[in-house]
């Protein structure tokens, strides 16, 4: 099984998605995959023109000459594509979503995607309800539900409060930490193994931390303490 990961994540490896994907990758590797991981920040990538060029000029080919260009055989030769963003604004950061949209010339019909593709979704954000990721959400389920995209999207591993799980590192509280990475690993074990991703790993790796209002606490300590600092 050929795996094609990409971590929209400015800050790359040391970055709250990354204490998610990488446990994930591993636990597919484990199993006998073939991953490859790419962050965004370290690639160069044109924003899409939409000139539609790559359809009727040069029908799969983009105008544009940078990492694209290598990527696009990498995307229709993977058996499954992940997906690896925090939740910023207005969803996935800016440089995946150029990304995305560069996959244009993937759905010529001269050059289709030839496989079904297996599509997850890993993402964090800050805020403590898990309804932050419902928009990102319902773009993916919605996207790959296209019969030109010749796709299935077979789960998402979501982290709130992924901010907290930080700061519980550094006071030593790891046990339920330890217990969310191992489900992410394990999820990307059975993805290999079964083709999906069990409900029960999901919902271990979104699994709440603190109550909500302990969380926000805390969270404006934080803020305001930082606010102390930079006044001093």
């Amino acid at each position: 099984m050929k795996v094609l990961a990409i971590n929209g994540s400015p800050n790359e490896d040391k970055g709250n998605t990354a204490m998610i994907l990488n446990p994930f990758l591993d636990g597919m590797k484990e199993a006998d995959a073939e991953v490859e991981l790419f962050y965004t920040r370290k690639l160069k990538i044109e924003p899409c023109n939409g000139d539609m060029s790559c359809w009727f000029q040069n029908p799969g080919k983009c105008i544009h000459d940078d990492d694209m260009q290598m990527l696009l055989p990498k995307f229709k030769e993977a058996d499954v594509i992940v997906w690896a963003s925090p939740v910023y604004y207005a969803g996935i950061t800016g440089p995946l979503k150029n990304l995305m949209d560069r996959q244009v010339p993937l759905f010529m019909q001269e050059n289709p995607r030839t496989k079904l593709q297996k599509i997850v979704l890993v993402s964090t954000c800050g805020a403590w309800e898990l309804s932050m990721f419902d928009p990102l959400l319902s773009q993916m389920t919605t996207l790959y539900a296209r019969p030109e995209e010749n796709s299935e999207f077979v789960g998402a591993l979501l982290r709130p409060m992924a901010d907290g799980m930080r700061e519980m590192i550094k006071a030593g509280e790891t046990r339920l930490i330890d217990e969310i990475v191992q489900a992410a690993r394990e999820a990307g074990s059975q993805l290999v193994r079964e083709g999906k991703i069990p409900d029960e790993f999901q919902e271990k790796v979104s699994k709440v931390l603190v109550p909500r209002d302990a969380y926000y606490k805390a969270f404006q300590e934080a803020i305001d303490q930082a606010r102390k600092s930079r006044a001093q």
